[in-house]
């Protein structure tokens, strides 16, 4: 009787696990989400060196780029450990949109607010999100968080119009909302219901005739969102279908000729 002695195939990463001073970290703020200074002062509070884990950094240009685990790095060094090392899988050698390409993938089983994601993932030059930037910069406007003129916080919503429709139907939806209600137009709803009217109505919809007579109708925006929250309750459909069926009632009042279609009988 003879035994097999071949011993089995080990997994091997192309990262290394090393001591890295904590000191020796760095960010890529465009390789990163945003650093929340609520879930550092939890961790900093609750230090447990136990729960800490196995920071994963790049290191290029003699310093270790985080890619994942600044919040842990910033609640040590709160805690007062920012003198110590800690053990990390390192790789050696990406750029920057390779670290960003990394944070996606360790944070594709991890809750990251959308937003973070977006960002990091145009740094990694992701087509899609690419794309989706160049189309909102073309109309003078940028997905942000930040309380400036023309940001578009709804990112989620923004990528949901364009999967469903592509570049061409959401530059028109973010244009017509742009110059009918400006900044408080750009709701997650109002860009859903907006992005679903261009998309049935691409070949029909006379674009600055619908900015015309949305921007005229009384109370606005809110006055679009009001009536689309009686639709809602009067027929229980989605928001974002009422919003598009308030927004052709509201181009339909009081033209002549050829009108759209009733929303509901498309």
């Amino acid at each position: 009787m003879t035994t097999n002695t071949t011993a089995p195939a080990r997994v091997t990463r192309e990262a290394r696990l090393r001591w890295v001073a904590i000191a020796d970290m760095r960010v890529s703020p465009m390789a990163q989400r945003e650093l929340n200074s609520a879930r550092v002062d939890k961790i900093a509070a609750n230090f447990d060196p136990e729960q800490v884990g196995v920071l994963t950094v790049s290191h290029r240009d003699g310093h270790h780029f985080i890619i994942d685990g600044q919040h842990r790095v910033e609640g040590m060094k709160a805690h007062g450990w920012g003198d110590q090392q800690i053990q990390c899988w390192v790789y050696e050698g990406l750029t920057e949109a390779e670290e960003a390409e990394m944070f996606l993938k360790l944070n594709d089983t991890l809750t990251v607010d959308g937003f973070a994601k977006y960002r990091v993932a145009i740094t990694a030059g992701r087509p899609d999100e690419c794309e989706i930037d160049r189309v909102v910069r073309t109309q003078g406007l940028v997905i942000s968080t930040d309380k400036i003129p023309g940001a578009i916080g709804a990112v989620g919503t923004v990528q949901r119009v364009y999967a469903r429709a592509g570049s061409n139907v959401l530059g028109r939806s973010l244009r017509i909302i742009r110059d009918a209600y400006g900044d408080p137009g750009f709701r997650a709803e109002v860009i859903d219901g907006i992005g679903m009217l261009c998309q049935r109505f691409n070949g029909e919809l006379p674009e600055a005739d619908a900015i015309k007579k949305l921007s005229a109708a009384a109370g606005g925006v809110n006055g679009l969102t009001g009536r689309a929250e009686q639709i809602r309750r009067q027929t229980g459909r989605q928001k974002n279908h009422c919003v598009a069926a308030a927004a052709v009632e509201i181009i339909n009042r009081g033209k002549g000729g050829k009108k759209l279609p009733n929303w509901w009988a498309t």
